[in-house]
């Protein structure tokens, strides 16, 4: 059986809670808005001071740094987190965060 993957909208904060790539609107419990009035995708997290994440065994996650706010893992510039989105990650890359979490907790 393989995870639902939920939409990555988002409005004041609130993620949509319908399935990745559903047709009309966006809902969060009785709140429903449209694309147009989405949260920007840029996360919120994005510049946040940070330090590379403790690697596993193979090496991953090469450098880069859990973000506080959307817990991905994203390159560093000069101890920062760059500019990303939040989710997104395909079903490989959450396989390796879920054995990170695993191996090193929060």
């Amino acid at each position: 059986m393989t995870p639902t993957v939920f939409c990555r909208s988002r409005l004041y904060g609130r993620r949509c809670t319908r399935p990745e790539g559903h047709p009309g609107l966006h809902r969060h419990r009785t709140t429903l808005w449209s694309g147009v009035q989405a949260d920007p995708a840029r996360c919120p997290g994005s510049g946040a001071p940070a330090e590379a994440a403790v690697p596993l065994l193979d090496g991953w996650p090469h450098g880069r740094a859990l973000c506080p706010r959307c817990l991905r893992f994203v390159p560093l510039i000069d101890g920062a987190v760059i500019d990303h989105e939040t989710g997104g990650d395909g079903a490989a890359e959450r396989a390796r965060v879920a054995e990170w979490f695993n191996a090193h907790g929060w």
